[in-house]
């Protein structure tokens, strides 16, 4: 063979192999700036907070919930598209692992990010109206039934559990202590409103009255080294709120809405603006008493919120350090712990006080 055509073959078998090297799939995910809506506005040619039955007021400026934009579980990106992401300003490359743990499904990560959404949703509403000093009924609720556990057929989800062979339950650990104190076995009586009943009461804003008992028949747990007794449910907590409150918000899932939609609810309840025609942003997961809790792709969330037009944004406590690190110009990152700090910060922000606002650092 000439020394030529080698050399082109050889050179031609190389380039070959590094196409393949480049473009083969890597275990890696994208995410990316995703939309950003405001609570305080209409999505969809609809309100986004809808409340009926009280009283609300007008609300002008910007709170804005962000969201974060991710490849599909089974996309698989190759090594160039790793290193471009990994260069570009306004996405981030994760490892895919960090997006779908555990081999999870496309279908399996939207159920659970909708579950979530629907929990924050919740918190949301019982934060707001804790904040106002609206009073909230708080519920024990069955909140699933493992299959094929002796409580299938027995209890069923959105059950009101009121006792535990006749003592009171108040939170949902009261539960599995109580459950426990059997062995194995041994019959323990559920004290419920049944669910379709709580659902009725719900609806009219009234007390649930029916109760009736249950009798299960413990069974072991699956744990060999515990002996413990389980009849097969995990419990949570519901609310019953004296008014209605909708949030419509299509395609979005995950709990790192619940701090916006909170503020929300509590400008549309209160006259005056929160923002004093301010465009804020911000993210947070919250709970009942109004903690605000890290959420993840929080530099993705701030250059959205940015881009968007946002000069202030709710920044949870613990993603401050990772927000600081890279904030888009003309942005302002306020640190929060909990819809007081939020309120106070908001307070700040209308009346032009920005310089006592507590700013995130590099250090937190």
């Amino acid at each position: 063979m000439p020394r030529r055509t080698a050399t082109m073959l050889a050179s031609t078998l190389m380039l070959i192999a590094l196409l393949c090297g480049v473009l083969s799939p890597v275990p890696y995910s994208e995410m990316s700036p995703g939309p950003t809506v405001n609570t305080l506005g209409e999505h969809g040619g609809e309100p986004v907070l809808q409340i009926s039955g009280r009283k609300t007021y007008p609300a002008d400026g910007h709170l804005n919930m962000t969201t974060v934009r991710v490849t599909s579980a089974d996309y698989r990106m190759n090594l160039v598209e790793a290193v471009y992401g990994w260069l570009a300003h306004d996405s981030k490359i994760v490892p895919h692992d960090t997006l779908y743990p555990d081999g999870k499904t496309e279908e399996q990560s939207t159920q659970e990010n909708a579950e979530e959404f629907t929990l924050s949703q919740e918190s949301a509403k019982v934060a707001a109206l804790k904040a106002l000093r609206i009073p909230v009924q708080s519920w024990v609720i069955v909140s699933t039934v493992v299959k094929d556990t002796p409580a299938q057929g027995r209890l069923h989800a959105g059950d009101v559990i009121k006792a535990v062979d006749g003592t009171p339950v108040k939170q949902p650990s009261d539960v599995s202590k109580l459950v426990t104190k059997h062995e194995p076995g041994q019959n323990v009586v559920f004290t419920i409103v049944p669910a379709k009943e709580q659902a009725d009461a719900a609806k009219q804003h009234r007390t649930a009255t029916v109760t009736k008992d249950v009798t299960i028949t413990t069974a072991q747990s699956a744990d060999t080294r515990a002996k413990r007794a389980i009849v097969g449910i995990s419990a949570g907590t519901d609310h019953t709120f004296p008014f209605t409150i909708d949030i419509k918000l299509a395609d979005v899932g995950g709990p790192s809405a619940g701090l916006m939609f909170a503020l929300g609810i509590y400008d549309k309840l209160t006259p005056g603006s929160l923002t004093g025609g301010k465009f804020v942003a911000g993210t947070g997961t919250i709970d009942d008493d109004g903690k605000v809790g890290p959420i993840g792709g929080i530099e993705m969330k701030t250059v959205g919120a940015r881009t968007k037009g946002a000069r202030f944004f709710l920044t949870p406590a613990e993603n401050c350090a990772a927000a600081a690190k890279d904030t888009p110009s003309g942005l302002t990152l306020v640190k929060v712990h909990t819809m007081g700090d939020a309120l106070t910060a908001l307070k700040d922000i209308r009346g032009g006080k920005t310089a006592d606002l507590p700013k995130c650092t590099a250090k937190g």
